[in-house]
């Protein structure tokens, strides 16, 4: 039983990993879920502070990750109704452009709705790059903290299994 719930999560850990790349399913969520109900699962010390610490590695990509995006959109004076229009054009990218289009979708959006708003192509073109820029290394450092989660697992595996 050990071994199978330990496959299930390792095969969610990549999709978590895969969710912080491509936000369909939501990755530092999954990956806190995965890590705690492994570690509830199979109860032992070792998966206990493997599934506490990796947790807190994609707790901190998350909240990395949402800090840096809202910062720049407070900076770039952004109100929610860009990224309102944003969000419905990723979207309708990903049905229109697979995997990519999310992205495409994203940044068309904002940057229309940013035009839209400010009425100036250089500013709307400056915020939009900003606001993508932030959102980029905050995916970036999401990404990096699921990895390191993930690694963390791994080694909380072989602590559980060798121990």
């Amino acid at each position: 039983m050990e071994i199978i719930v330990t496959v299930v999560a390792a095969l969610l850990m990549l999709v978590a990993v895969a969710g912080t790349i491509f936000p369909i399913i939501p990755g530092s969520p999954v990956a806190v879920v995965t890590l705690i109900a492994w570690a509830w699962i199979l109860g032992s010390s070792a998966s206990w502070s493997t599934g506490v610490i990796g947790a807190a590695l994609a707790l901190v990509g998350m909240s990395a990750s949402l800090v840096l995006t809202g910062r720049t959109m407070k900076r770039e004076a952004i109100p929610k109704g860009p990224i309102l229009v944003a969000t419905a054009s990723a979207v309708v990218g990903i049905f229109l452009i697979p995997f990519v289009g999310l992205f495409i979708g994203f940044a068309l959006g904002l940057f229309a709705a940013e035009y839209v708003r400010r009425r100036d192509l250089q500013l709307a073109l400056r915020s939009s790059l900003q606001a993508l820029r932030a959102m980029g290394w905050g995916m970036v450092v999401e990404c990096g903290c699921a990895i390191l989660a993930t690694g963390v697992f791994g080694l909380g595996v072989l602590l559980h299994f060798m121990g």
